[in-house]
């Protein structure tokens, strides 16, 4: 969705926008924001924990579970009910689920493994997504929210076919939303990577990048068997690598279909007028 002018969006009487960007340039900095200042917000990280893999989450909870003679007993005797606290704020049951592959010993699971759950992930973000438009009207019927906001996981740019002009993911949001980029930029990239180290978020790579990554990764610290990868030390590897992989990918969405902002102006929004008036400005000046 675009904009002639500033003004007209602004006009607009029921916002819908869609921030993309690599996790942790802002996206739920500032969906924290509109949710405080009386926008719906609609979190695909969530959704997908909740609604498109609530159940895989739970099961591998009560797989480590069965591991423990005492709470297999009390499990298999329905005396114990396991379930995930995931929220907004705290995306750790689907990220943990995800896992990392490598050295068991060290939190890893099998390459095998890690690319079926990454197959299961890309399904699902698919599907919570394309539920944006349901949500849109969920938020005004039933909660009278006049303006919604989609805070998207880092990977969404990995599920879109830029080839496919009725790609589903990008034809639901550029038809029912005005898509935001929240660009980031080298000098941030190495704060990204500790703020991703202490705190890793879902991740999701594209099969062909995973297999290339995983052996380039194997190749540079001399590793012949998957077991001996340091799991944590992939991920914040493969985390650097998606990061400039992805941005040529995130603009060229922007420049097509949406507009685009800094990441160092995300700090300053107070408020969703301070929100609103920057993006004015950008439909101007683009």
């Amino acid at each position: 969705m675009k904009f002639s002018s500033g003004d007209e969006f602004l006009k607009w009487p029921q916002k819908a926008i869609t921030i993309i960007g690599m996790s942790g340039v802002g996206k739920t900095t500032l969906a924290n924001m509109a949710r405080q200042n009386d926008w719906f917000t609609y979190n695909v990280d969530y959704r997908i924990g909740t609604r498109y893999m609530g159940e895989h989450i739970v099961d591998n909870f009560k797989r480590q579970a069965m591991k423990i003679p005492l709470l297999a007993d009390l499990l298999r005797s329905d005396s114990i009910y396991i379930s995930s606290n995931i929220t907004f704020d705290n995306l750790a049951p689907l990220s943990t689920y995800l896992g990392k592959p490598g050295n068991p010993d060290k939190g890893g699971i099998s390459f095998d493994e890690y690319r079926h759950r990454q197959a299961q992930h890309k399904k699902a973000e698919i599907a919570a997504l394309t539920d944006i438009p349901h949500f849109i009207q969920r938020a005004h019927d039933i909660y009278d929210y006049d303006n919604f906001f989609c805070d998207t996981g880092g990977s969404l740019c990995e599920v879109i076919n830029f080839d496919d002009s009725d790609d589903p993911v990008l034809k639901t949001l550029t038809d029912h939303t005005m898509i935001v980029y929240i660009k980031g930029s080298s000098v941030h990239t190495q704060t990204l990577v500790k703020r991703f180290s202490k705190a890793p978020k879902p991740m999701y790579y594209l099969p062909e990048f995973l297999e290339q990554k995983w052996a380039e990764y194997k190749t540079i610290n001399k590793i012949s068997n998957d077991d001996d990868v340091d799991p944590d030390d992939f991920i914040v590897w493969g985390f650097e690598q998606l990061l400039h992989d992805r941005m040529p990918r995130y603009e060229r969405i922007a420049n097509e279909h949406g507009y685009t902002i800094d990441m160092e102006d995300v700090p300053g929004l107070k408020t969703d007028k301070d929100f609103l008036s920057l993006l004015a400005k950008t439909i101007d000046a683009q």
